[in-house]
Parts: structure tokens; C-alpha cells; sequence
């Protein structure tokens, strides 16, 4: 039993130190004395701001953009430290961080003071106003490079663009433009710093956030746990199958794979391993679920509200539209741990080691509730910001109808104050990346880029646009927060898939999956690269382990492209009887897919039997009676053959 404590800590001490290197928030200075308290304070009220104004206080879009900025700069002043190397304890601040965070709150403070007045005079502006506009984007690259030093650059790099794009030939050029335009767009007008992204950040991504905390102070993560192993704990490769389960759920409420892997995984992970699976298809299996979470209905990790403001349309349609790709997504993986475990030889967990379930709902039970409140509150038509507030009050209520369960006032503070330094590091991104936007908006990039990919696209073939435009996707969201990843990438991505006569859920669904499958992707799989840290597995062999295993996430979207019928209520066109059987035949494809992959169905599979199922997968995705014809015959005799020949090879691969 020590041992297995000694192994516990030694695993949860080698992921503390690969999230030191790899998560911002671990990084982060811890003060002590009254600065600590005061930074705590702090903290709490930014909380109490942020639940007030997004909902009921009145305050102006731009003057609470303004306010937010002003939280995120100071905290990320105070709170990330100038250089790597520097001491992480500290009674105070440096001197220059609080000369920063002064400067942040006179810099943002003038534009809620005469923002109004600019904007009636047309965007006129002073030199002073220029200089004042200055000061505030390099005070937005610092503190990005602090917080996310990747998407620095890369903000870095659009805005180089705004001067020297006109040096480039062809339709990525353009005419150059003074720097009293380009600063006057990227601070004074709402398609720079102050736009889409620092509004996402203020009201969806801080009261999720903040949530997410609230639920696991109140032991919903402890609930998650425990109950997905009472449903697949006995089952073949039943740790890796609760793993799946519960960062599945605890992903779409933090919205962050990085963070989920960091909190589940340190559970999942180690279990996994002691179950009999290799060390790198345990972090693979963990970095994966945790990645689809931020696409998985019914939160999405608040990406879904973001969409349906872009696109105009109710939350519920938003929703429904992700189920079939989330749901497939989650099928392919929990068969691809099924078949391994089969593959292995691996059996559940014991029975003794497995809780109760009716003991589980009834001590647990009730913390499911703030979830409950908040879904039937969107689809009784209330405001996703509304019902986020009042689902973090229903999660104190909730936790205080069992002794065990109940929030003291300690763990609330504890709750605002992680939930809200856990928003920093998101938010910064969410700033910077207005200067992506801006700099897209005031260029045309997005346009010229779209025109590019086009005009390397004969006859506009969707497949080929969707392809390249995958590959834009991934890469641009490769480092970046889900959320911030679909708001950079719907900017440049989206249009070009709507030139191409793509719909417009589509395309934005289309370009939200391979954003969050950044996450996984080599070279720039955080997730997967934080879940090999756990594991103590290679990261390299981990990365690619996990694009295997979340091979479904990156086909399904092209099946969708041009023939929405997997997206729920996407397709007017399409009946129900028509949805539920693609909705059948697209399960079934995911299923051979994965046996394919995975070298095992109902026996263990040689080569050209994998072929077979491989070729099955792409005939099933694709809605059409034909090609589910000729998948269901090829499916067919696979599973006769292997049905027939199965004794035979069971005996054989016991006598091996």
C-alpha cells in the first residue's frame, strides 16, 4: 500500500513539473503576508464584477471589454513572473510590474473616459491618443508573451503584416498602411483589443470558468469519477473507459483540455497504467477525451455560445448541431479502449474495488443539480450568462444538502479565487488575439487568403478547400485555448469554406473540431504532451499515439461539408428518419474504423481484414444508400469470417 502511495506521489509530483513548463498557471508567483491576502481580495471582487455586469449591472459593451482588460493585465502583471528564471515566492511585486499595471489602468482608463467622444467624432484622435494606443498593445504583447508566449508571436507576426504586407506579391499584398491606422483600429476600434475575442472573455469564458471551479470545490469531479466507474468499471479496460467518461464531462464545463488532463488525469492516468495498458495509450487516452470535451454538448465549454453569436442563431440549434460529431468522436474512443483491452487480455476492476452505485447517488447525487439548472434554464430560454450565474449559486445550494458535500465559506473564496486566476491566462489570449482580428479586418487577409486557397482549388473542389483549410485550422490553433482557437480561426477559416457553398454551421463547426484538435496534434500537442508527463511516457510516441486514437475527430468533419445531415438541424432538407439513419450508419463506420485501427473486432485481425474495416469506416460516414450498401456487405463478410475462423484463432492466441 505505501508503495502504491510512493508511486501515486512520485507521478503527481513529475505532472506538477511538466505543467510548470508547460501550463501558465503553474507558473505562476504566489505572494505572502498582505500581499497575498490582497491579491486574494482582488480576486474575489474581479469575480463579483465580472457575475454582476455580464448579466444584470448596466454597463456598456466597450466600457466592460475596458474594465476586463484592466483585471487581466494587472493580475497577469502580478501574478506571471518577467523571466522564467525568476523567484516564484515574493512578499511584493518588482517595482516595474506595478509601474505595468499603473500604466494599464491609465492607458484602458482614458479610453472608458473618452471612447464616446472619439466615436462621435468619426475615430478622430490626438497624438497623445496615439501614444496612449501604443502603450496599450505593448502592454497587451507583454503580457501575452507572459501568459502565452507562442500566440505572442504569432500576433506578433499579423501585425507585422499591416506594414509589411505591401511588399508581398500576389492577393496576399496589399497597399500599407500609416501607423496611425493601424493603432487607431487596434485601440480605438472595436476589431482590435476591444473585440470579439476580450468580449468572449468577459462574459462567457469568466463565468465558465468560475463554474468549473465552483463544481470542483463542491466534489462534482469526485461524483464524475465514481460514478463512470460504477457504469464501465467492470468492463474490459474499464479505467480507461472512466477516463474517458469523466473528462468527457469535466472537459465540456472548463472548456480547457490542458487543465482537464492536468486534474483527471493525475487519477485516470496512474489507474490506467496499473490495469495492464502501456504508458503512452494511457496518456494518449486521457489527452484525447480531455481534448473532446470543449466540443461536446450540452456546454461545449463555452465555445457554443461564441458560435451561435457569430452565426445568429438560438444555443439549442448550436447544440444539437455538435451531438452526432461528439458522440461519434466519444464512440470511436471508448472502442478503441475496448479493443485494446481486448487485444490485451485486460479484464475490469474487481468488484470490490468498485462503489456502489445507488451509495454513490445517494451521498453525490444532488451535485448534479447546478447542471441540470443551468441546461433546463437555456431551454426554458434564458441568456446562457444568466443561467451560468445562477448554476454557480444552485452548485453552493446544492452542496450544502449534505454535510460531506457542503461549501464552506472558505471553499467559496477558494472557488472565485482559482476560478478567476484560472481565467487570466485564457483572457490574455482572448486581447492578443484582437490584434489578429484587427489586423484581418483592416487588410482583408481573411479575404485574400480565402481568394488564394481558392484560386489553388480547381473548380472549387470542397474536399480539397476543406483539406487545406484543415490544415490552416490546426495550425493556427496549435498553443491557444479552444475558445480563443475558434475565434482566430473562424476569422481567417470560416469565409473560405462559405465561398465554396459550405453552410455556414458547417463551416464553423468544421473549423471549431480541427481548431480543438490542435490540442493533440505534433508538433504542438500540449494536451498530449502534458498527459505524457503523467503517464512517464515519450512525449513524441504519446502525440502521435493520440492522433490515432482521435483519428475519428479529424475524418468526421468532412462528412459533413457538403451534406449536413450529421449535424442535427442543420439541413432543412433533411427528414428524421433520414437523420437517425445516417446518424446509424456513421456509428457503424466509427466502429470498423476503429477495429481497423485497433487490429481487433470479434477476433484479433490480420492485414487484410484491417484494410477491409478501414475501407468500410469512409463508405458508412458518408450518407448515401449505395455506399452504406457496399459497406454493409464488406462489414458483413468480415464479421462472418471472423465469426467462422474465431475458435481457431482464440486457441491459437492462447496456446501463443
Amino acid at each position: 500500500m505505501e508503495e502504491k502511495e510512493r508511486q501515486t506521489q512520485a507521478l503527481e509530483a513529475k505532472a506538477q513539473q511538466l505543467l510548470e513548463e508547460k501550463e501558465a498557471e503553474s507558473r505562476t508567483r504566489t505572494y505572502t503576508g498582505p500581499m497575498g491576502t490582497a491579491v486574494t481580495v482582488l480576486l474575489c471582487i474581479w469575480t463579483v464584477f465580472q457575475l454582476y455586469f455580464s448579466t444584470v449591472g448596466p454597463i456598456s459593451a466597450i466600457n466592460l471589454r475596458a474594465v476586463h482588460c484592466i483585471f487581466l493585465l494587472a493580475f497577469t502583471f502580478l501574478l506571471y513572473p518577467t523571466w522564467k528564471t525568476e523567484r516564484r515566492a515574493r512578499a511584493l511585486p518588482p517595482v516595474w510590474d506595478m509601474a505595468l499595471i499603473v500604466l494599464s489602468v491609465l492607458t484602458f482608463g482614458y479610453l472608458i473616459l473618452n471612447y464616446t467622444r472619439i466615436a462621435q467624432t468619426g475615430g478622430r484622435v490626438s497624438q497623445l491618443e496615439l501614444v496612449i494606443a501604443g502603450a496599450a498593445l505593448l502592454l497587451a504583447f507583454e503580457a501575452a508573451r507572459r501568459a502565452s508566449g507562442n500566440l505572442a508571436i504569432l500576433a506578433g507576426i499579423f501585425l507585422a503584416y499591416n506594414w509589411f504586407g505591401q511588399f508581398l506579391p500576389g492577393r496576399l499584398g496589399h497597399n500599407g498602411f500609416t501607423l496611425k491606422r493601424v493603432l487607431s483600429t487596434q485601440f480605438w476600434g472595436t476589431q482590435g483589443l476591444l473585440s470579439t475575442g476580450i468580449g468572449v472573455s468577459a462574459t462567457y469564458i469568466f463565468l465558465f470558468v468560475v463554474f468549473g471551479a465552483f463544481l470542483k470545490y463542491s466534489g462534482f469531479s469526485k461524483f464524475i469519477n465514481d460514478f463512470s466507474l460504477t457504469l464501465v468499471g467492470q468492463t474490459p479496460g474499464g479505467p480507461a473507459k472512466v477516463a474517458v467518461l469523466a473528462s468527457a464531462l469535466m472537459g465540456m464545463i472548463n472548456g480547457s483540455a490542458i487543465a482537464n488532463v492536468a486534474t483527471t488525469g493525475t487519477i485516470t492516468i496512474p489507474l490506467m497504467k496499473r490495469t495492464g495498458y502501456k504508458k503512452e495509450f494511457a496518456g494518449a487516452v486521457e489527452a484525447v477525451a480531455s481534448t473532446g470535451g470543449q466540443f461536446c454538448p450540452p456546454i461545449m465549454g463555452a465555445v457554443g455560445f461564441v458560435m451561435a453569436e457569430f452565426l445568429n442563431l438560438s444555443y439549442t440549434h448550436v447544440m444539437l448541431a455538435a451531438i452526432v460529431p461528439a458522440f461519434l468522436y466519444y464512440l470511436g474512443l471508448l472502442f478503441a479502449v475496448h479493443f485494446e483491452a481486448r487485444r490485451l487480455g485486460l479484464s475490469g476492476l474487481s468488484k470490490e474495488n468498485i462503489p456502489d452505485a445507488m451509495q454513490v447517488l445517494r451521498e453525490q447525487g444532488h451535485l448534479v443539480i447546478p447542471l441540470v439548472v443551468l441546461i433546463a434554464l437555456m431551454f426554458l430560454g434564458y441568456t446562457p450568462l444568466y443561467a451560468a450565474v445562477i448554476a454557480i449559486a444552485a452548485t453552493v445550494a446544492a452542496s450544502w444538502l449534505r454535510k460531506d458535500t457542503r461549501m464552506t465559506w472558505d471553499k467559496i473564496v477558494a472557488a472565485c479565487v482559482e476560478g478567476a486566476r484560472g481565467a487570466v491566462s485564457v483572457g490574455v489570449c482572448c486581447v492578443i488575439i484582437g490584434v489578429i482580428i484587427g489586423t484581418v479586418t483592416l487588410t482583408s487577409l481573411g479575404l485574400n487568403m480565402g481568394y488564394l486557397i481558392l484560386s489553388v482549388v480547381e473548380n472549387t473542389n470542397i474536399y480539397v478547400t476543406g483539406f487545406l483549410v484543415m490544415i490552416m485550422s490546426t495550425i493556427l490553433g496549435m498553443g491557444v485555448p479552444g475558445v480563443a482557437a475558434y475565434v482566430i480561426v473562424q476569422a481567417v477559416a470560416v469565409p473560405v469554406l462559405i465561398k465554396v457553398g459550405v453552410l455556414g454551421i458547417s463551416a464553423h463547426m468544421f473549423c471549431l473540431i480541427y481548431a480543438c484538435l490542435s490540442n493533440i496534434t505534433p508538433p504542438v500537442a500540449m494536451s498530449s504532451y502534458v498527459a505524457a508527463g503523467i503517464a512517464g511516457s515519450n512525449q513524441t510516441k504519446t502525440g502521435l499515439l493520440s492522433v490515432r486514437l482521435g483519428l475519428v475527430g479529424f475524418l468526421i468533419p468532412f462528412f459533413f461539408l457538403d451534406n449536413p445531415v450529421l449535424l442535427i438541424g442543420a439541413d432543412p432538407a433533411a427528414t428524421l428518419a433520414g437523420s437517425l439513419w445516417a446518424f446509424f450508419t456513421a456509428s457503424i463506420g466509427t466502429v470498423a474504423l476503429v477495429g481497423g485501427l485497433e487490429g481487433w473486432f470479434l477476433r484479433k485481425s490480420g492485414w487484410l481484414e484491417r484494410a477491409v474495416l478501414i475501407a468500410v469506416a469512409p463508405l458508412m460516414l458518408y450518407p448515401g444508400s449505395l455506399t452504406d450498401g457496399i459497406g454493409f456487405a464488406a462489414l458483413a463478410a468480415v464479421l462472418v469470417f471472423q465469426w467462422v475462423t474465431r475458435r481457431p484463432a482464440a486457441s491459437s492466441s492462447g496456446a501463443a
